[in-house]
């Protein structure tokens, strides 16, 4: 695709943003930006160095040493911190539990959000997180705000964690993920809204390379 763009999506916690945002930057040939596990290495860091997740003046410090990257591995992303592989350690259930509280904190949104401006100034890239086209990038070319059913994200969550062998009782991921919906939509900071100038896409039902077509219908039509 020449005259390359900017991609924003969001949409609550297991909705598929992150898997439909891969294999787009990847068709594309387009850099695939994960805001969600940036948040998740600083909940991870906050854990090991025993940072409590709502000091936000501690937390907002700890970022400044923090260097978060991103490589393209065989089997998909992997994700650094100060150069050591926390690919699985960000997906840990420890983890998942105090991200909302953590990405929540004005600083440290603040912080990565430069970050996150920064990598997009190129073009060419799909960025996926709660409040890319309301907050990061209200100037991309494409919006996307996917939804699906809380019975569908947690299903589909609940076969995620099966197949990394993370042992999860299902009504409590149901459960865990009605809260993230709750936390994510009323925090004073950056909230989980559908930017005016989304298009909103219900995946429920829906294979991932469908979901993948639909937004590549949605670009051509913006890009046209």
């Amino acid at each position: 695709m020449s005259g390359k763009i900017s991609i924003a999506i969001d949409g609550p916690a297991s909705a598929g943003k992150s898997t439909v945002a891969k294999i787009l930057a990847k068709e594309l040939d387009y850099i695939y930006v994960d805001t969600g596990a940036m948040y998740r290495a600083i909940t991870l860091a906050s854990l090991e160095q025993q940072v409590d997740p709502s000091d936000e003046v501690k937390l907002t410090e700890l970022v400044h040493h923090l260097t978060i990257s991103f490589e393209q591995g065989t089997d998909g992303q992997l994700v650094f911190l100060n150069g050591r592989d926390i690919t699985e350690a960000i997906r840990q259930p420890d983890v998942t539990n105090l991200v909302s509280q953590v990405s929540a904190h004005k600083g440290i949104r603040l912080e990565l959000v430069k970050q996150q401006r920064q990598l997009a100034l190129r073009g060419g890239i799909v960025m996926d997180g709660r409040d890319i086209g309301t907050a990061v990038l209200p100037q991309a070319e494409v919006k996307i705000f996917l939804v699906a059913s809380v019975n569908e994200r947690a299903d589909r969550r609940y076969k995620e964690n099966l197949s990394k062998g993370i042992m999860t009782d299902y009504e409590s991921l149901k459960a865990e993920i009605e809260a993230r919906d709750h936390k994510d939509s009323t925090r004073k900071n950056s909230p989980l809204i559908q930017a005016e100038d989304a298009v909103r896409l219900d995946t429920t039902g829906l294979s991932i390379n469908e979901v993948v077509e639909s937004i590549k219908k949605v670009i051509k039509t913006k890009v046209n």
